[in-house]
C-alpha cells in the first residue's frame, strides 16, 4: 500500500498559526493588565470592593481601553521611553470602572437591597 506523503504547510498557514500565537499573547498581556490595573484600583479605593476576580480583570482591562483612548485624544498615544501619561490614565480609567463597576454588580447580584428590620 503506498501512502501519500505527509501535507507541507504553507506560507499562508505558518501565517496564520503566527497571527494566533500573536493574538494569544496579545490576549494573555490584556488579561495580566487588567488583572495589574483591577487590583490596583481596588487597592486605592476606599472600603472593600466585593467583585470576583474575573470582573477585576475585565474592569481592568476596559480602564486600559478608556486610557488608551484619552491619552490617544490628547495626543500622548506614544512617546519615547515610558509612556507614564498613558499608564496613569489607563490606571484612572481602571479606578473610574471598579468604582463603577462594583455597586452595579452588588445591585445585579442582590447585594445592594436593603434588609428589613423586624421587630
Amino acid at each position: 500500500e503506498v501512502r501519500p506523503a505527509p501535507a507541507r504547510p504553507t506560507l499562508a498557514v505558518i501565517a496564520l498559526i503566527a497571527l494566533d500565537k500573536e493574538a494569544a499573547m496579545g490576549w494573555l498581556w490584556a488579561i495580566i493588565v487588567g488583572l495589574v490595573l483591577g487590583l490596583i484600583a481596588k487597592a486605592i479605593l476606599p472600603g472593600k470592593q466585593n467583585i470576583p476576580i474575573w470582573l477585576t480583570i475585565i474592569l481592568g482591562m476596559l480602564g486600559a481601553l478608556i486610557g488608551n483612548a484619552v491619552a490617544r485624544a490628547i495626543g500622548i498615544e506614544a512617546t519615547k521611553g515610558i509612556d507614564w501619561g498613558r499608564h496613569l490614565l489607563q490606571l484612572a480609567g481602571a479606578v473610574l470602572m471598579v468604582a463603577v463597576g462594583t455597586p452595579l454588580y452588588a445591585a445585579i447580584r442582590g447585594g445592594g437591597k436593603k434588609k428589613k428590620h423586624t421587630v
